[in-house]
């Protein structure tokens, strides 16, 4: 008869810190004591954030894996053999919900190629909580990720990104790293019509969260810093 297999855990983190209490679901906070293998982005944050719910959970008993861009196909053998041998996993992201823009989808991938129960757990997700704030379709969008870093073909991606939202009324979703996004912000500025609208999602649901939709002409009257701030931005047309 052949083992009973785990079942994978989709576990949602928090966006901004100190927001745990108001962000992750009391189901998150009932499950974790009872999951002891974890594929995690990033050991530190992960740590962190187990501690930070206060559960009664011992850190050093859990055994945490790295699961992040540089993980290669044929390590997943070895790194989710738990959930073959029978054991739950959690698969936590650095920030907000696992397998959307972050490395936790080849897990997902993984066990659905093995037979294996996905259970995604609710939680906050900065992609869906800029689209609902924006103003824009929610109807038909699109979620891009991170665009090119060569300046030229970032230029030529906004365009693209610009015409798709206008033509097919599909919002357009993408993001930047942190550090680059006031460089980002310049080259939207500078790129996009007067007339096209633009959401700005910086630090959601922290304490000093800012989404805010005007048109490029009207940013360009706004002074704003986004400089090291987890930021979404959305290109769209207004539903009004």
């Amino acid at each position: 008869m052949a083992k009973k297999k785990g079942t994978l855990y989709l576990i949602p983190s928090v966006l901004a810190e100190d927001t745990a209490g108001k962000v992750i679901t009391p189901q998150v906070k009932e499950l974790l004591p009872h999951i002891q293998h974890y594929a995690v982005e990033n050991l530190r944050t992960a740590r962190r954030y187990i501690s930070s719910l206060r559960l009664g959970i011992t850190i050093e008993d859990l055994q945490m894996d790295i699961l992040d861009k540089k993980t290669k196909p044929h390590q997943l053998d070895q790194l989710l053999k738990p959930l073959m041998e029978g054991h739950d996993m959690g698969v936590v992201s650095e920030a907000g919900c696992p397998g959307i823009a972050d490395p936790g989808a080849v897990a997902v991938d993984f066990a659905h190629r093995k037979g294996i129960k996905v259970v995604p757990l609710t939680g906050p997700s900065s992609m869906f909580l800029a689209l609902m704030a924006s103003g824009f379709s929610g109807q038909s969008f699109a979620f891009h990720g991170y665009l090119p870093i060569d300046k030229k073909a970032k230029i030529e991606a906004i365009k693209n990104l610009e015409q798709e939202a206008l033509k097919l009324r599909r919002t357009q979703i993408f993001m930047e790293t942190p550090f680059r996004n006031n460089a980002l912000l310049e080259d939207l500025k500078t790129t996009l019509h007067p007339n096209t609208r633009l959401c700005i999602a910086k630090n959601i649901t922290g304490s000093d969260e800012m989404i805010v939709t005007k048109t490029i002409a009207e940013w360009k009257k706004s002074k704003i810093e986004l400089h090291k701030i987890p930021t979404v931005f959305l290109i769209g047309e207004s539903q009004g």
